[in-house]
């Protein structure tokens, strides 16, 4: 299993930090991208980390304001969202396979529920 959780509500400007956690598995085996949708849109694909070698992308929406990061210890991926717009309001959710990382949500076979994320103006 998969869980997103970190969302919550903060001001423009603000930071948040989003953590997919697995259970039952190993997730340094696993890429790991994190997507976001808003009701009506497509998912969007946020960034991705790779399983070979940590290798992170990011959308250009994001780059520069957001970083992907694993901690195998914990089994937990994460993602740190700094200067936040209210253009990032969305449902967050975290992904994972183990082919090659990826934004495309099609590549993904694991999926977590989502964590809300809501940034004011």
């Amino acid at each position: 299993q998969l869980q997103a959780s970190g969302g919550g509500l903060v001001q423009a400007g603000g930071s948040l930090r989003l953590s997919c956690k697995a259970s039952g598995f190993s997730l340094d085996d696993f890429a790991i991208g994190w997507f976001r949708q808003v009701p009506g849109k497509e998912r969007e694909g946020v960034s991705c980390i790779s399983s070979a070698d940590d290798s992170p992308y990011y959308a250009d929406s994001v780059k520069g304001r957001f970083t992907i990061s694993r901690d195998n210890a914990k089994n937990t991926v994460y993602l740190q969202m700094n200067f936040l717009k209210p253009g990032d309001t969305a449902d967050y959710y975290c992904a994972a396979d183990k082919g090659w990382a990826t934004t495309r949500a099609e590549e993904y076979k694991y999926w977590g529920p989502g964590t809300q994320v809501t940034v004011s103006s």
